[in-house]
C-alpha cells in the first residue's frame, strides 16, 4: 500500500507510533553501546589497579624484613617461592614472573608444565615492552607497560606486562598478569535494565497509541467535516457554511476560504439560474411562435381566398364556406394541440404515488392504438407499484407514439411492449423495428425541441425522461440502424 492513499489521520497515527518505536531502538542502541564501552573502562581500570596493587604488594615482599635475599633477577625464584601463592590468592589473579630476556622464572600455577603459562614470552612482547611509554597518574613518573588482548573461545583475555624494580629503580623482573574479562554481572545489568527499559516503552506505546488516535481524530476532524461538505456541496441547492470551533489556523484559513468559495457559488448559481430561465423562455418562445406561425399561414392564405372568391350569388357558395370553414376550424384544432403539448411539458408531473397495478395500467394505455401489430406481453398478471395513473399512461402513449412515428411506411410495423419486475424495481420496455437512431442524434433523443420527423415538436421522449427523473428512475435505450429501437424505463416500486 502506498503511503500517498493512506489518510490524514492513518499517517499521523502511523508517523507517531513509528516514532516512539524509534526512539526506543535509538535509546536501546545507545544503551548496548554505552554498557560496551562502561565494560571496556571497567576492565581497564580494574587491570590497572590490580596490577598497582600487585607491584605495590610484591615491592613490599622484596624490601621486607623477612626478605634475606639478595633483590637480583636470580633470586626471584627464591624469593617469592612461597609468597608468589599468597599474592596471587590475595588479589584473585594469576601472576607470573619473567626475566629480563624473557624466560619464565616463577609463576603461581601450581605447575610449571601447565600448558596456559608461556616459558618464554614473544618477540613481539619483548619489543612492545621496551618501545611503550605510559605515564602514571599518580607520580607522572614514565613506565614500560604492554597490554596484549585477545579472544579465545569466545572469551576477551588482557595479559598486561610490566617492569619489577629495585629501591634504585633497576628493572629486576617482568610482571605479567593475566586477565580474564568475566561480564556476568555486567550482563545481567544490562539484560535487567533493557527488560525495564522494555516495560517502560511498553507503557510509552500503549500511552502513545492512545494519544496517536486522540490527536489524530482531533486533527482530522475538521478536515472531515470540511471534506463531509464539500461532498455534498451542489449547485443546484443551497449549501450550509462551515462552522467549527477551537481549530488551528491553517484549518481556519481552509474553512474561511470554503465559506467564501459558498457564497461566491451561491450568488453565481444564482445569476446561472436567472440565466438558464431567461434562456429557457426565450427558446420556449420562439418554438412557440415557430409552431404556431406554421397554421396561421394556412389560415390566412384559406381567408385571403375567400375574400378574393366570395360571390353571395354563387349557387355553390355554401360549400365552399363549408370548406373555408372546416380548413380553418381543422388548423385552429392544430394551434390547441400546440398549446396543450406546450403546457403538459412546462407542468412538472405530481407524485401521487398512487398504489396501482402497472400490468393493468399498462394495458390500459394500449387500448387507444387499437393495432395488431402492438404486442403486449408480461411476467407476471400483477405488479404493484407506487405511481401517478396519469404520469404512467402519459409515459407508455408517448413511447408507444415514437416507436409508431419510427417506423416507415414501406416497412411491415412491429412494437412490442413488455412489463417485469426486478429487485424490487419495475422494468417497462418497448422495442419497435423502424429505422433507429443515428450515432450522432443518440445523445440529442431526450433534449426538448429535437425531432427527426416532419411534424411534431420534439417533446414526447423529454416528457417521459422528466416524469421518470421525477419518481427517481431512469430511461435508456439502444438502437441499431435500420433494425428497430428498444426503450427500456425502470422506476421503484416502493
Amino acid at each position: 500500500m502506498k503511503l500517498k492513499k493512506l489518510s490524514l489521520r492513518t499517517r499521523i497515527f502511523l508517523a507517531m507510533i513509528l516514532l516512539v518505536l524509534l526512539a526506543s531502538v535509538l535509546i536501546s542502541a545507545v544503551a548496548i553501546y554505552q554498557y560496551k564501552e562502561q565494560s571496556e573502562d571497567y576492565h581497564k581500570e580494574r587491570l590497572e589497579r590490580k596490577e598497582e596493587n600487585i607491584q605495590t604488594h610484591l615491592k613490599r615482599v622484596l624490601n621486607g624484613r623477612q626478605n634475606t635475599w639478595e633483590v637480583k633477577t636470580e633470586n626471584i625464584p627464591l624469593i617469592f617461592k612461597e609468597e608468589i601463592y599468597n599474592v596471587a590468592d590475595i588479589h584473585k589473579l594469576q601472576i607470573n614472573l619473567y626475566n629480563l630476556e624473557g624466560d619464565l622464572l616463577i609463576t603461581s600455577k601450581a605447575g610449571l608444565q601447565d600448558n596456559n603459562v608461556a616459558k618464554c614470552l614473544t618477540a613481539e612482547v619483548m619489543n612492545a615492552l621496551t618501545q611503550n611509554i605510559e605515564f602514571n597518574n599518580a607520580s607522572e613518573i614514565a613506565q614500560h607497560r604492554y597490554v596484549d588482548k585477545h579472544k579465545e573461545n569466545g572469551e576477551t583475555f588482557q595479559s598486561s606486562y610490566t617492569y619489577i624494580t629495585d629501591n634504585r629503580s633497576k628493572a629486576i623482573a617482568i610482571l605479567n598478569i593475566p586477565y580474564l574479562e568475566k561480564d556476568d554481572f555486567l550482563s545481567k545489568e544490562l539484560q535487567e535494565f533493557l527488560q525495564r527499559l522494555g516495560f517502560a516503552f511498553m507503557l510509552v506505546l500503549l500511552t502513545a497509541v492512545g494519544i496517536a488516535f486522540l490527536l489524530s481524530k482531533y486533527i482530522t476532524k475538521s478536515l472531515k467535516t470540511i471534506s463531509d461538505k464539500i461532498n455534498t456541496t451542489r449547485l443546484e441547492k443551497r449549501n450550509e457554511r462551515i462552522d467549527v470551533d477551537d481549530t488551528s489556523e491553517e484549518i481556519s484559513t481552509l474553512v474561511n476560504s470554503y465559506n467564501s468559495m459558498i457564497d461566491e457559488l451561491e450568488e453565481s448559481a444564482v445569476q446561472l439560474a436567472k440565466s438558464e430561465r431567461e434562456q429557457a423562455w426565450r427558446e420556449m418562445a420562439k418554438q412557440v411562435a415557430h409552431e404556431i406561425k406554421n397554421p396561421l399561414t394556412p389560415m390566412r392564405l384559406t381567408v385571403q381566398n375567400f375574400q378574393r372568391k366570395f360571390n353571395p350569388e354563387d349557387e355553390n357558395i355554401h360549400q365552399k364556406l363549408d370548406e373555408y370553414s372546416k380548413t380553418l376550424i381543422q388548423q385552429i384544432d392544430t394551434m390547441s394541440s400546440i398549446a396543450s403539448a406546450f403546457s403538459n411539458f412546462a407542468k412538472m408531473p405530481a407524485q401521487q404515488n398512487e398504489t396501482l397495478n402497472v400490468v393493468k395500467i399498462v394495458k390500459l394505455a394500449l387500448d387507444i392504438f387499437n393495432e395488431d401489430y402492438i404486442i403486449f406481453s408480461t411476467d407476471s398478471d400483477e405488479i404493484i407499484a407506487k405511481f401517478d395513473r396519469t404520469q404512467l399512461i402519459r409515459v407508455v402513449t408517448n413511447l408507444v407514439k415514437n416507436a409508431i412515428q419510427a417506423i416507415p411506411e414501406d416497412k411491415t410495423p412491429k412494437i412490442v411492449i413488455h412489463v417485469s419486475q426486478n429487485n424490487g424495481d419495475v422494468l417497462i420496455t418497448v422495442a419497435d423495428n423502424g429505422l433507429g437512431v443515428a450515432e450522432e442524434n443518440k445523445h440529442k433523443v431526450f433534449e426538448p425541441k429535437f425531432t427527426t420527423k416532419t411534424s411534431g415538436m420534439g417533446l414526447g421522449l423529454a416528457m417521459v425522461k422528466n416524469i421518470v427523473d421525477t419518481y427517481k428512475g431512469s430511461v435508456s435505450f439502444v438502437s441499431e440502424k435500420n433494425k428497430g429501437t428498444t426503450f427500456k424505463v425502470t422506476f421503484p416500486k416502493e
